[in-house]
């Protein structure tokens, strides 16, 4: 498969929007202006850009609790975002919803869900859903090792399989759930099982490499598109940041910082900006003016947020139900 350099460019300005409002997030975070809990996606944007830049705004995601890289990729608003994260008004959930409740319909993103393996069942019947319509839309349905964990899983691509629903399940295996790798919750390698592809199709991909997400992801699009059903990408890849919080409040002694230190040397961002300046697709300095870019688009995020006014109290239970 080509890819043009136009949609690696895009690709790499994707993931360093991602990462560095990530790292904005992770500076900021014990000022305590961010009355959310968060779970920060730093080593893992390579998934995201890959997969949404497979997708059309009109083809639908589900999210999970680490979902702030699934909504910018997606093509969510940053400084909704950010203002979300705030307990603004201006927020993507109205301030009402905070890290883990993040929505944007508009994008095709049909919200985020702090219930571990929640989003697989939202995600499966939004692909009910489009083949009732007769509509050639997509669900890409976004899930972390911990939620593969869960039945819901297979119970959802059984269900996808049997109907011949547009679903692409993207399992991102970053190795731990919460301070709990896979090897102490299940005995050999068990999450990823290959199949028929005329049943389902598989992949076993590495998630810090955003060319190779976004072939595997465009290969499973088309092939829903075309009503031959759902797919299974499983993405190794590996968490930098705690569980939740910030650096400063990672639980210690769970993992060896040789670990850690083995995958930052992976790290998904920098390899594609080395892919794309020895190719010369991009210069050094082209980059830097991109990061400056970035850079001056997520400090006006934060001042955004930060003068957005807060909710008001009669208004906890409006927008509850949809119908």
């Amino acid at each position: 498969m080509t890819i043009s350099p136009q949609t690696k460019k895009m690709l790499l300005h994707t993931m360093l929007r991602i990462r560095m409002v990530q790292e904005g997030i992770e500076s900021r975070y014990l000022e305590d202006e961010m009355k959310t809990p968060v779970h920060l996606c730093v080593g893992q944007e390579a998934i995201a850009a890959g997969v949404c830049a497979a997708l059309t705004r009109e083809d639908y995601i589900a999210s999970n609790h680490r979902g702030h890289g699934h909504y910018l990729a997606k093509g969510g608003d940053l400084k909704a975002l950010v203002a979300e994260l705030h307990g603004r008004v201006d927020g993507c959930s109205k301030g009402f919803g905070g890290s883990m409740h993040l929505i944007d319909t508009s994008v095709g993103h049909m919200g985020s869900s702090s219930i571990v393996g929640g989003c697989i069942s939202i995600g499966t019947g939004l692909g009910l859903a489009i083949k009732m319509k007769g509509t050639d839309q997509v669900c890409a349905v976004f899930f972390g090792d911990g939620a593969a964990d869960e039945g819901v899983l297979y119970e959802s691509i059984n269900f996808a399989v049997l109907k011949r629903l547009p679903v692409i399940f993207i399992l991102e295996n970053n190795g731990w759930s919460v301070c709990s790798s896979v090897s102490a919750r299940q005995e050999g390698r068990n999450i990823f099982h290959y199949a028929p592809p005329d049943r389902l199709f598989t992949g076993l991909i590495d998630g810090n490499d955003a060319l190779a997400v976004y072939e595997a992801a465009t290969e499973a699009v088309e092939r829903a598109r075309k009503g031959l059903g759902p797919s299974f990408l499983e993405c190794l890849t590996y968490r930098i940041l705690p569980h939740a919080g910030c650096a400063a409040q990672d639980a210690s002694g769970y993992r060896d910082q040789e670990e850690i230190d083995a995958w930052r040397s992976r790290c998904p961002v920098e390899r594609l900006k080395t892919d794309l300046v020895e190719g010369g697709i991009l210069s050094p300095e082209d980059v830097a003016g991109m990061e400056q870019e970035v850079a001056g688009e997520i400090e006006e995020a934060f001042v955004f947020a930060k003068n957005s006014p807060k909710p008001d109290s009669g208004d906890l239970e409006k927008n509850l139900f949809c119908e």
